[in-house]
């Protein structure tokens, strides 16, 4: 590795991404770079180097012999452990990068023990334990939760999933053929970050989130930005889970033909972990690059539709921006 010279590495940018954003192919590959699963074995120590090297460049202060993997690398750990907005380092369970090792494991329990009714509670319940986490943990972290509204958007997002789940079996168990019964999960699934994802960022909802003009600045609060930003985080959580479990169940249903596979039943469940993983390696990234990270709002929609954030935001700007630009989480 070459160390950069002073010169080059004062030009240096650390804030700004390795690819163009702006584009679908820029956002993916940025985010197969940010959930890489192997940045959860970092240890705190780690974490805490690529999180002062990270902050000291920013600065502008960059310790010499400082190479640019390094750079690089601190960026990597810095971006997938630490929160965007307030710069905490965020439980490892709920990054994006433990995403894929989380979720193979949840899905693949869940698409093998779909038949029986505690298997379906039990997974489900699993599941939105951990929604809940990855959500919370991802949420535009300058609007707070009371733990009440933690313990109601828990508990609603459990309910609703288990409601889908038990009573969408209850419908197809004598109505429909095996293979749409495998589909249960799925459908409970995307019931639950319908609710869960809305109602863990409530207050984002009812108060509004910081919104900025192109160049960082904050001029005012937006409940339609929130609402925006909500609608397309379901949208991907949605598209992250559903090649493998829309696909798998056709697969197993089919290798289920062969009287060879049903003998080896031991090795179902890790089968199905297995495929899910390689489908989460892939949609992880993909559902997080569909949208924009930085969403853009335009401000006459929000004279339209919400008329006193405008007028706020008249008051404390000289001039508005046409269109101003939030966090939409992930």
């Amino acid at each position: 590795m070459i160390a950069f010279s002073f010169l080059a590495m004062s030009n240096i940018d650390i804030v700004q991404p390795l690819w163009d954003l702006s584009t679908f192919t820029g956002r993916l590959k940025h985010y197969f770079w940010i959930t890489d699963p192997r940045t959860c074995f970092a240890t705190d120590e780690e974490l805490d180097r690529a999180k002062e090297l990270y902050l000291s460049v920013k600065a502008g202060t960059i310790p010499q012999s400082t190479t640019i993997d390094q750079l690089h690398y601190a960026k990597k750990l810095y971006e997938s452990a630490f929160h965007p907005d307030s710069g905490e380092k965020q439980n490892v369970f709920g990054r994006m990068s433990f995403q894929m090792p989380g979720g193979m494991a949840i899905t693949g329990a869940m698409l093998q023990w779909y038949k029986t009714t505690t298997g379906v509670v039990f997974w489900q319940w699993v599941n939105q334990s951990f929604n809940a986490l990855v959500n919370y943990t991802n949420r535009n972290a300058n609007s707070s939760l009371s733990t009440t509204q933690l313990g109601v958007a828990y508990v609603s997002a459990t309910t609703s999933a288990l409601v889908a789940a038990v009573g969408y079996k209850a419908y197809l168990q004598k109505r429909a053929t095996p293979l749409f019964q495998r589909y249960v999960p799925f459908v409970a699934v995307a019931a639950a970050n319908c609710i869960n994802i809305p109602l863990m960022r409530q207050n984002e909802l009812i108060h509004g989130i910081g919104i900025e003009d192109e160049n960082g600045n904050v001029v005012g609060s937006s409940r339609l930005a929130a609402a925006k930003g909500i609608a397309q985080v379901v949208f991907s959580r949605i598209a992250m889970c559903a090649p493998g479990m829309l696909i798998l169940p056709v697969i197993m249903e089919r290798l289920e033909q062969y009287q060879s596979f049903r003998r080896i039943a031991i090795l179902h469940a890790p089968f199905q972990v297995l495929v899910v993983g390689c489908f989460l390696t892939v949609m992880v990234p993909t559902a997080c690059a569909l949208f924009p990270q930085k969403a853009e709002l335009s401000t006459s929609v929000m004279k339209l539709v919400e008329p006193e954030f405008y007028e706020e935001m008249r008051k404390k700007n000289e001039r508005i921006p046409e269109l101003v630009y939030f966090n939409k989480g992930l």
